[in-house]
Formats: structure tokens, sequence, C-alpha cells
């Protein structure tokens, strides 16, 4: 990294979701340690890393992000103070600091999915979060209503997954099943997306069992109220 502090580069949001579609395919961008800097690219703005790299979309301009690294004494977007300043700045909350994960596209002879769903619409407050994170928001339970699948697109359009599973049905490969149904409930051809916290293991063992990969980290502001749908 160059001792004059971070270099930074600007991308298009056709191109930040270029740089997600690639990652999907295990292609990453240049390990370069410059800061990607792009407009808002969904519903929430966001700071990412990749290998040696970071991405950061939000109504803010690269001026602002010169300014706020050099005030802090950091190259490092997620730095958090430079956390705060962001969110002060657009006048939000932190999201949490996850992991981002990512299943390739369903193979067509698999995408019956391996648990039996219903469309679902109520208020969880699962389904609530990702009405502030995302569009198109669709979700489906089990049969037996203890399992819930979110989807929606978020971050440069992509789709995203999210799951809810009850405590007395935990350990028993319900959160397994509900992401490898999420691959079955996009449009043939897209990958699907996982944001999760590292330190729940069991959420991250599902998601590796159905064969998601991790590929980055990720923070997200939430620029739509509490209650805000697409």
């Amino acid at each position: 990294m160059s001792d004059s502090g971070p270099r930074f580069h600007t991308l298009t949001a056709e191109e930040v979701a270029e740089v997600f579609a690639r990652a999907a395919q295990g292609v990453f961008p240049d390990p370069d340690w410059a800061v990607r800097v792009a407009p808002l690219c969904g519903p929430a703005a966001a700071v990412v890393a990749f290998t040696g790299c970071f991405l950061v979309t939000a109504p803010v301009d690269v001026s602002w992000w010169e300014r706020t690294l050099a005030e802090v004494g950091s190259a490092d977007p997620l730095h958090p103070r430079v956390l705060v300043a962001l969110a002060d700045h657009l006048g939000t909350t932190i999201g949490e600091n996850d992991a981002v994960l990512v299943a390739s596209p369903a193979p067509a002879l698999s995408l019956a999915p391996p648990v039996r769903l219903l469309p679902f619409d109520d208020g969880h407050p699962r389904l609530e979060r990702a009405r502030r994170m995302r569009d198109d928001v669709r979700a489906w339970t089990t049969v037996e209503g203890d399992g819930l699948l979110v989807l929606g697109r978020g971050l440069g359009g992509r789709w995203e997954m999210a799951m809810d599973v009850a405590p007395h049905s935990r350990a028993r490969g319900l959160g397994r099943a509900l992401a490898s149904a999420a691959r079955s409930k996009v449009p043939q051809g897209e990958p699907v997306f996982a944001q999760v916290t590292p330190g729940n293991a069991a959420s991250v063992r599902a998601l590796l069992a159905a064969g998601y990969r991790p590929i980055g980290q990720e923070v997200l502001f939430p620029l739509r109220p509490a209650g805000g749908g697409a």
C-alpha cells in the first residue's frame, strides 16, 4: 500500500453489479489495496472488503472518502471510526459486520426445493428488516411454521437470502435446507448471496453445507425508515 494514503477508483452502478457477478464466479477485483468508490447501488449504502481491496457505495463522493480516511488516519473504510462517520453523515445506523457468501446458480435438474415452502407475508422481524435493505422482497415459511426464507434484490441488484429457524427445530438440518431452497427461488442462472455475522456459527455452517462460499466482508447502512418497503 502506498505511504501517501489509499488510492481511489470510481465505478458506475453497472460496474458494481459486474463486480459481484464476477465474484460469484470466483473472479475478484485486483488486490491493489485501492478503494473503489461508487454511487448508491441499492436500498442501502455499503462498505465491502474483498481480498486486498475495498468497495464503497453511498451517496457521497470521492472527496468525502479522502477527507474522512485522512482524518481517521487509516486507509481502511471498515475502520470503526470511518463506519461511525459514514453513519453520522447519512443520518442512519451501522449494520452488522458480516461475512458475504455466495452460491452458484442451481443446476437445471435440481431446481426442486429440498423442503416444502408456502408463501409468507407477515410481520416477522426478519422480513421487516429485509424490506429496509432490499427491493422485490418475498418470503416463504415451512409447512410446520418453524422456518422462514426471505429473498430480495440488494446491493448491485444481486439476489440476497436470509433465513430464520425456530429454536426447537435447530440442529436438524433445516437451515441447510432453507439455504439450498433459496437457489431454486431465484431466476434460473442467477447466484444467491447471503450475509451472516461470523459469530453466528450455526448459520455459517448451514450456508457452507448448502454450497455457499465466502467472498468478502460487508457492512450495510439502511437508508429506509423502519417499516419502509420497496
